[in-house]
C-alpha cells in the first residue's frame, strides 16, 4: 500500500495536496421575488428546498421552473473586484445571492460536494445574472456579474448555517 501511495505522489511531482477551506462571510434571504435581500447571522438549510424564509425555499422566487436554484453562492473576492472595477454597490445583498464566501475559488466547486456549518450541499450549476436582477438594482449590474455571478447549490442534508462557518470542499 505504501509503495502505491509513493508512486501516486511521485506522479504528482511531489506536490502536496492541501484541502481548501473558506469561510461563510454573509447570508442573505428575501421572502419573495423582488423583495430586498435581508442579511441574517444564522439560517436553517432544508434538504431539497433551500434556506428557510428565502423566496426559493418558499417557491416565491422569480425564475423559470426549469432554471430554479435552491441556494445561490458567490465569492466575496469577486464582489470586491466588481465593485472596484464597475463602481457598483453590491456588498449589501444587491448581488441577490444567498451566501457569500471568502477564500473559496468557485472553480473548485464544480461537480463537488461541500459542507457549510451543519449542512451538506452539492454543486448544481453556474448562476449567471438575469435581466430581472438589473430591474431591481442599477444599470450595469448584469454585465458586471456576467462572468462572476456565482453558482447554484442543492441542499443534500439540512442544518444550521452561521456567518463565520467554515466552507469545506469534500
Amino acid at each position: 500500500m505504501h509503495r502505491r501511495l509513493r508512486q501516486f505522489l511521485h506522479r504528482l511531482g511531489g506536490q502536496r495536496i492541501t484541502p481548501v477551506a473558506g469561510q461563510l462571510v454573509a447570508i442573505y434571504i428575501a421572502s419573495t421575488a423582488g423583495a430586498r435581500m435581508r442579511p441574517v447571522m444564522t439560517v436553517a438549510a432544508e434538504a431539497n428546498r433551500g434556506l428557510q424564509g428565502d423566496r426559493y425555499h418558499e417557491g416565491a422566487g422569480f425564475w423559470k421552473r426549469t432554471d430554479a436554484c435552491q441556494i445561490t453562492l458567490i465569492a466575496a473576492e469577486d464582489l470586491s473586484e466588481i465593485e472596484a472595477r464597475h463602481g457598483l454597490r453590491i456588498a449589501k445583498g444587491e448581488h441577490r445571492r444567498n451566501l457569500v464566501v471568502r477564500n473559496m475559488p468557485l472553480s473548485l466547486l464544480t461537480d463537488k460536494r461541500l459542507r457549510i456549518g451543519e449542512a451538506l450541499f452539492a454543486y448544481h450549476k453556474p448562476r449567471p445574472p438575469c435581466a430581472y436582477l438589473e430591474s431591481l438594482t442599477e444599470p450595469g449590474m448584469v454585465k458586471a456579474l456576467s462572468r462572476r455571478g456565482g453558482v447554484c447549490l442543492r441542499v443534500l442534508q439540512g442544518g444550521r448555517l452561521r456567518v463565520g462557518d467554515t466552507v469545506s470542499v469534500l
